[in-house]
């Protein structure tokens, strides 16, 4: 049995029509869109559901996120990111997360997603201090179930944490250092051993919805050789390389400080940038860093509202898209935006560059931002022949508004007013691979009420360790705090900052 959705306002972002809204049917069939046209008629046996007053649109694609912050929403607050990590990352030992909590907290975190109209998740997958089996089993676990589509990670940090940033140990007591110096870190060969492993078991699972990714956390926490190991990977297993590039300051600070030249340089000089590639952020490139990654085909996960909450800079959007970078949207993580709504990164993100230049030919326009969102961002993870569009062939993720809404009331430019209008609350009906996964607003797959009720038995629980890892590392606040601001204080060459940073330099 298939899907027919008749006579539809439909935004397929194909090349021809764009975003703009044109009155089609869609049938759908063995997960994938199988006809598109304006006389299309069902056939017997067909779901049919009745376009009228509905607007069809492919999902969004959250092109960088961490489900793991799920536990953390809404805990922090005016702190930027290195400071941020000095609060929930568990820089002086082991906060091992049992595999049944991953499975709620990804659980969790897709039940979220889908509702707000996000089906496919990049989805950058951080444990510590490092990640096991049952860990990335639990997550792929809770997203076949579920049935959203994503990458999954493989995320590693290779390097001391104290080593991946600049003067911080200037700052600390020698016994504070020597002790975080000595927590293990994976090496190279035992990561690459975990992800081909990972691959080999768990690339193209749900029916290809679920696909592993490598992630190295950043060049200046990783080696060479995971850096250069994980790129050649991705590319044996046509997968996505994952890496957090220059999203501060204090990240532009580091590549000179560590390498003597800038992150990206220092990636492409050891052949660290593919086609596969995605950066993370990238708000501190130069010119020729944007000119480098266009050049390896490499593409930018952009972050607006994780950047404005960690107050990490704002990227050159029209530079880097004049560049010919590649340019997804994600949300990041939901302590550092608090939110996986898609909805809410692509409206920021065409508002916030209006801001930038008071050239208003220069401003992202509503066609750029749903096409960051969706083909673009699907290009990101390496998707761009499955999602992002609705076209025959291609797969049937798609979501369905209720235009008798106040978000499209009146009804005006239906594209206009998906991205400035609405929030989410038009959302009707979500399909991922054809498979229905939210009806009338409700998740179909799992009992939401259970599993939320399993986070209320939980939650004091989790909090008590929240508590003792916020507690522990206070014993970096001073000293971070120095670093950032020393960072900051640092003369470059660009400003990334909405005000006029002459006011912090040194």
């Amino acid at each position: 049995m298939g899907i027919f959705i008749r006579n539809a306002h439909v935004i397929t972002m194909d090349p021809v029509t764009g975003s703009e809204p044109v009155v089609r049917s869609l049938r759908i069939e063995d997960g994938a869109i199988s006809a598109i046209g304006a006389d299309l008629q069902p056939r017997d046996g067909d779901r049919v559901i009745d376009g009228q007053d509905r607007l069809v649109a492919p999902g969004f694609v959250n092109a960088h996120t961490h489900s793991w912050e799920m536990f953390y929403k809404g805990r922090y607050d005016n702190l930027p990111l290195e400071l941020w990590m000095a609060q929930c990352y568990p820089i002086l030992g082991d906060s091992y997360v049992e595999p049944d909590l991953v499975r709620l907290r990804s659980t969790l975190f897709a039940i979220e997603s889908l509702k707000a109209g996000v089906t496919t998740v990049v989805d950058d997958v951080l444990e510590n201090p490092r990640q096991d089996w049952a860990q990335l089993s639990a997550v792929f676990d809770a997203y076949e179930r579920i049935g959203i589509r994503a990458n999954i990670s493989g995320h590693v940090v290779g390097k001391p944490f104290l080593d991946t940033l600049p003067f911080a140990s200037e700052y600390l007591p020698e016994a504070i250092v020597a002790q975080v110096r000595s927590q293990p870190v994976p090496t190279a060969e035992e990561y690459l051993d975990f992800s081909r492993k990972a691959f080999e078991q768990y690339h193209g699972r749900g029916d290809g919805r679920l696909r592993y990714m490598v992630a190295p956390s950043a060049p200046q926490r990783c080696g060479a050789d995971v850096l250069v190991g994980a790129t050649q990977l991705a590319r044996e297993y046509d997968a996505e390389c994952h890496i957090h590039v220059l999203e501060t300051k204090t990240q532009l600070v580091t590549g000179a400080e560590l390498y003597g030249q800038s992150l990206v340089s220092y990636m492409h000089e050891i052949g660290a940038l593919s086609p596969n590639t995605t950066l993370a952020h990238g708000i501190w490139l130069t010119e020729d860093d944007m000119a480098m990654v266009a050049d390896a085909g490499t593409s930018i996960s952009h972050n607006p509202i994780s950047n404005l909450k960690l107050g990490s800079g704002i990227a050159a959007w029209r530079r880097l898209r004049d560049a010919g970078v590649n340019l997804g949207l994600g949300t990041d993580g939901c302590s550092s935006s608090d939110s996986p709504r898609m909805l809410d990164v692509v409206k920021t993100a065409a508002l916030l560059h209006k801001v930038t230049t008071p050239d208003f030919t220069a401003w992202p326009r509503v066609e750029e931002v749903l096409r960051a969102g969706t083909v673009d961002g699907a290009r990101t993870a390496m998707l761009q022949e499955t999602v992002g569009a609705l076209e025959v062939g291609r797969a049937a993720d798609l979501v369905i508004y209720d235009l008798a809404t106040m978000a499209f009331t009146p009804r005006q430019k239906l594209d206009h007013q998906l991205v400035y209008s609405e929030n989410g609350s038009s959302i009707e009906t979500v399909i991922v691979a054809g498979r229905i996964v939210v009806d009338g607003g409700e998740v179909t797959t799992v009992d939401e009420r259970a599993v939320r009720a399993e986070l209320d038995e939980r939650l004091s629980e989790i909090k008590a360790w929240q508590d003792r890892l916020d507690t522990e590392n206070r014993v970096f606040t001073d000293a971070f705090t120095a670093m950032y601001h020393r960072a900051t204080g640092t003369p470059a060459a660009i400003n990334r900052f909405s005000g006029d940073e002459r006011a912090w330099l040194v």
